[in-house]
């Protein structure tokens, strides 16, 4: 059996260890990246009327980010099993830092976008390397609970506090220190790393997998263009069309070059793991949606019922406090007990029924009796998805596999991200078309229209909702199977008992 000292040696911390302010810095940076996919929508109109650029390259403020940023995710996680995580960490941080910086003092369009996607990319070494640091640093079961609850409640409620920041940002200050605000987080990780995280370079350091390094960037870089691009051109357009089948072409020979290579850049036996596959289908699902309640809800509370930026971020506080309490709740006292499977389909339905809750909605809607519930079950929702799905995700992975493993975290949520972005507001720009082409008269025949295609929007949503839970129930795991994935070495002693598949016995190499 492969030795498992690695593993054994991380589960005994030293009396000088700092592994909660650890959590704490790690925190900050995985805020500072979710932050970024959300700070900058509520600031955009200020920039382009600053910047002087028309409606049709807006996206690419947003988009520069996602397409740097989910393509070279893999990439990035790998570097943080090959390197010192302490310095690739510190590393990202700096060069989010700095392209931040760039981003803010922009004088023209071109200026901005280039920030951006150096943004993007700097976020890809980030983000796995933020998650990678935790799961060496946690161990323990109840500690490991603790940390990502507070790492779930980050990751699932992110992005809510990015559109209350953007807008007090944008409406008190100006849009630009929507991107300078990133020096401020940088400068206190920074610090942290340096006082409290220590360097932990690998025993043998593996080989770059350049030909799957860029099978995968592409692949990915087709996937989340493409999407991006539907939003704006139509599903049908030679563009859209061609991005996406490049893309799965791409990614389908990554997947036969990493058979076939002896230092892979995503090492399969990560993936084939019911249980870690199941958990990244659940972060990916429930991307889609988080992404497209921010979206739609953004737009009803600003177009319709008359909000400002500050407040309809403010709006959103009900379920930012539901997330804090449902993943701290979840992954510390319910995930030891009930397992993830019981608690990420709770979930699920949960976010399914705020969903069609929100399909009710209409002009004269109130926020007290309309949104605020469907708010509250959602943030309970997506609390007791992202805490338990990432704990699980990365439960019981290889020092040399846990870069690439946190990555694979990232990498789900963003292109669900980009795809909800995309595919929802297609439906609801189609629904709202189709509305006004039978409703076209009366005074409030556009806005009521408007309402139409966020429901139409809502409805997809809890039907993706529902498709997770249903994933969930097949593949996710028992209480029991996670102490296996946690603890790999008693499971591999009693694999002449439960004769285990390969993929599941793998975790313990």
């Amino acid at each position: 059996m492969p030795s498992v000292t690695p593993a054994a040696g991380d589960q005994r911390p030293a009396a000088s260890d700092h592994r909660w302010l650890i959590l704490v810095i790690v925190a900050i940076a995985q805020l500072m990246v979710v932050l970024d996919a959300t700070v900058v929508n509520i600031a955009l109109p200020s920039a382009q009327h600053a910047l002087g650029f028309p409606n049709s390259d807006r996206q690419w403020v947003v988009t520069a980010y996602a397409l740097a940023f989910g393509s070279l995710l893999l990439l990035g996680g790998r570097l943080g099993d090959m390197f010192s995580r302490k310095r690739v960490f510190i590393t990202g941080l700096v060069g989010f830092a700095l392209a931040s910086a760039l981003g803010g003092a922009a004088t023209s369009f071109g200026m901005l976008v280039a920030a951006r996607t150096l943004q993007g990319a700097f976020g890809a070494i980030l983000a796995p390397a933020a998650l990678g640091t935790l799961v060496s640093t946690f161990r323990d079961p109840r500690e490991r609970g603790r940390a990502f609850g507070v790492f779930g409640s980050v990751a699932g409620g992110g992005g809510a506090v990015g559109l209350i920041l953007g807008g007090v940002l944008t409406q008190y200050f100006s849009w630009r220190w929507t991107l300078y605000v990133n020096l401020f987080f940088a400068a206190i990780a920074v610090a942290g790393a340096l006082a409290y995280m220590r360097g932990n370079r690998p025993d043998s350091r593996p080989r770059m997998d350049w030909a799957g390094t860029v099978l995968a960037s592409a692949g990915l870089f087709g996937i989340v263009f493409g999407f991006s691009h539907a939003e704006t051109a139509g599903w049908t357009a030679a563009l859209t069309i061609g991005s996406l089948a490049a893309g799965v072409i791409l990614l389908a020979a990554f997947v036969l070059a990493e058979r076939r290579v002896s230092h892979p850049l995503l090492p399969l036996r990560v993936v084939l793991d019911r249980a870690r596959g199941g958990s990244y289908l659940s972060v990916g699902l429930t991307g889609i949606a988080v992404f497209g309640v921010f979206l739609f809800l953004t737009y009803y509370l600003q177009q319709v019922k008359g909000y400002s930026p500050v407040t309809s971020g403010l709006a959103f506080l009900p379920m930012i406090a539901c997330i804090l309490i449902a993943s701290n709740t979840s992954s510390i006292l319910l995930l030891p007990r009930v397992g993830p499977r019981a608690l990420i389909v709770t979930g699920m339905l949960l976010g399914g029924g705020a969903m069609t809750y929100l399909t009710q909605l209409t002009v004269t809607s109130s926020y007290a009796a309309d949104v605020v519930p469907a708010l509250v079950a959602m943030g309970l929702g997506f609390g007791m998805i992202f805490a338990p799905a990432i704990n699980t995700a990365t439960a019981g992975v290889a020092r040399q596999d846990s870069g690439v493993a946190s990555a694979l975290v990232n990498t789900m949520q963003q292109v669900g991200g980009s795809i909800g972005t995309a595919a929802l507001s297609t439906v609801a720009l189609t629904a709202t078309a189709s509305y006004l082409t039978a409703h076209h008269t009366g005074q409030l025949a556009s806005v009521t229209a408007a309402v139409h295609g966020y429901t139409v929007a809502f409805a997809v949503s809890a039907v993706l909702f529902g498709i997770g839970a249903l994933a969930a129930v097949l593949l996710l795991p028992s209480r029991r199977r996670l102490e296996e994935l946690r603890n790999p070495a008693p499971a591999a002693s009693t694999a002449a008992e439960t004769t285990p598949s390969p993929a599941d016995s793998l975790p313990a190499a």
